[in-house]
């Protein structure tokens, strides 16, 4: 009876670290090739990585104040958005970047929707029905996704932190992946 006790009061010891782990600070920074990890420099401005390296890669992903963002490297210049679709929030990492109208766009892997780099605008093919014969052309929905502003010092690449006084669709992602970052990507 001395053993079925103990042998419960181990099961339960197990469940509550188990609970515990489960529970605990999803604010971790878990490190990958892709991934980059964040530092906060003095002037306010968040270390991503190294210019070189991002140079090669592409793109990388980091966390700006708990945030996901990712920069690209495209064309010679660099650009950051939220990693996160503003329509579903898709993961913009593992999208392709297609020229549309003569700008760099970020195809969003689960709807296609397509967001330009350099603004963050969302883009459309519409037509105008009032044409005599309609032919479909990109239009703009406005800024929707929110980029960072880059500074690149000695070869070090930094983004400065976002200013959420004001709002864009791709906020709403943005905080509900928070916690989960690139482990949340599933769909």
């Amino acid at each position: 009876m001395l053993d079925l006790i103990i042998l419960s009061l181990h099961y339960f010891i197990c469940f509550l670290i188990s609970v515990a782990i489960w529970c605990g600070p999803k604010n971790v920074d878990l490190h990958s090739s892709s991934t980059g990890g964040a530092e906060l420099e003095p002037d306010a401005l968040v270390f991503i990585g190294k210019e070189e390296d991002i140079k090669k890669s592409q793109r990388i992903t980091a966390k700006v104040d708990g945030r996901e963002i990712i920069v690209f490297y495209h064309e010679g210049k660099f650009h950051a958005l939220d990693s996160r679709c503003y329509h579903e929030g898709g993961p913009l990492c593992r999208g392709e970047i297609e020229d549309i109208d003569g700008q760099a766009c970020i195809v969003c892997p689960w709807h296609k929707f397509k967001i330009t780099l350099e603004t963050g605008e969302g883009l459309y093919e519409g037509i105008n029905p009032l044409e005599p014969s309609p032919t479909p052309k990109w239009q703009s929905k406005g800024v929707k996704q929110r980029i960072h502003k880059i500074t690149i010092d000695s070869g070090n690449i930094y983004v400065s932190p976002p200013d959420l006084s004001v709002s864009f669709d791709s906020d709403y992602y943005a905080e509900k992946y928070k916690t989960g970052g690139e482990l949340a990507m599933g769909k």
